[in-house]
């Protein structure tokens, strides 16, 4: 080919058809789409002639006809209101794990806090006639900001509050709390101080009273948790009130945080005033947020809420809910996980 020629058009080969599969495995049209659904009276070896032959010729059933087929269109919904994805996104993976070897599609819609653009999403779902919705959001004790109770389609709820009646999946927030106090007392920590997030939140209550359970059951004395906001800043601010006495004897040798933020910014104050981390004092998060918790110095331990495993299993009720089989409503809590780093130390030698 000279310098100047142009190169020849690239054009996309035509899909196999059933047609050329039946040919090349000497069979009709019939019998080969009986095999490939799994249907109609064959012997298994000419079943499995049959899809091997598929499989070598790259044959691809037509998505629209099998949807037709079965009444089904192999495709839900997640919606979501958690614009940075920070808890929706490893919920999906976890979802379309679970989904992915039946053939389920999973598509996101983020409905932000508007209800109208929840709205919607919901009718562009149910006009691609969604097998079934998983709901999921930033919090699990707010609705998401769209009615989502009279569908006619399986809807379940994994880490949103949900309707009376439906399937809801949520972590284990008070079981976490427990992993993380546990932890200290292990490590022969005694004086646990406890920062957490805002006070409308429902898992700051849930962790700060499981918090409270274990010091008592451990015949120790109880802190009222410092409550604030979901920040580093606001970490910062409670170890000046925490360490901002005269005297060590009364400090803390143990800090448990509601989320990873929050104890990121503890240890960087406490790295201020020349407090080590975890020689002096201990530190576990909340969260396990790997980008927050490996990057800080030192690494940090904390509390997974297991967000894939709860996706999973969102996945997998959906899908026995659209194949026919009923569930018992309610809320369904799945435990979490301690994730052990360096922050909180070792056991006492």
């Amino acid at each position: 080919m000279s310098a100047d020629a142009e190169p020849a058009p690239v054009s996309a080969k035509p899909p196999v058809t059933l047609r050329e599969v039946a040919a090349a495995a000497g069979v009709s049209v019939a019998t080969a789409s009986k095999a490939l659904n799994g249907q109609g009276r064959m012997t298994a070896e000419t079943r499995e002639r049959i899809r091997e032959t598929a499989r070598l010729l790259g044959f691809r059933p037509n998505s629209l006809a099998q949807s037709l087929l079965r009444k089904r269109s192999f495709t839900v919904g997640l919606l979501t209101n958690d614009t940075y994805g920070r808890f929706s996104l490893p919920l999906m993976a976890g979802v379309s794990d679970a989904l992915v070897d039946k053939g389920v599609s999973v598509f996101l819609c983020n409905v932000e806090d508007d209800q109208r653009l929840g709205q919607l999403h919901v009718e562009a779902m149910l006009d691609k006639r969604v097998d079934g919705i998983v709901a999921t959001g930033k919090r699990i004790d707010r609705h998401l900001p769209v009615d989502l109770s009279n569908l006619r389609i399986p809807v379940v709820y994994a880490f949103t509050q949900p309707d009376p009646g439906a399937v809801g999946l949520v972590s284990a927030d008070a079981g976490g709390a427990r992993l993380a106090v546990e932890q200290f007392l292990r490590l022969g920590r005694r004086r646990i101080a406890h920062v957490s997030g805002p006070a409308s939140f429902a898992v700051v209550h849930a962790r700060a009273e499981a918090y409270r359970d274990v010091l008592r059951e451990n015949g120790l004395p109880t802190a009222e948790p410092l409550l604030g906001a979901w920040s580093e800043a606001w970490g910062r601010d409670a170890v000046a009130r925490l360490f901002g006495k005269a005297g060590r004897e009364g400090w803390p040798d143990a800090v448990f945080c509601g989320n990873d933020q929050i104890a990121r910014g503890v240890i960087d104050a406490l790295r201020e005033r020349g407090i080590r981390v975890p020689e002096d004092v201990g530190v576990i998060g909340f969260d396990n947020w790997e980008i927050v918790a490996e990057a800080t110095r030192p690494p940090l331990t904390s509390i997974d809420m297991n967000l894939a495993s709860l996706g999973r299993e969102a996945g997998l009720a959906l899908l026995s809910l659209v194949d026919g089989h009923p569930a018992a409503p309610g809320i369904r809590k799945l435990p979490c996980r301690l994730v052990v780093r360096q922050s909180c130390g070792s056991p006492p030698q």
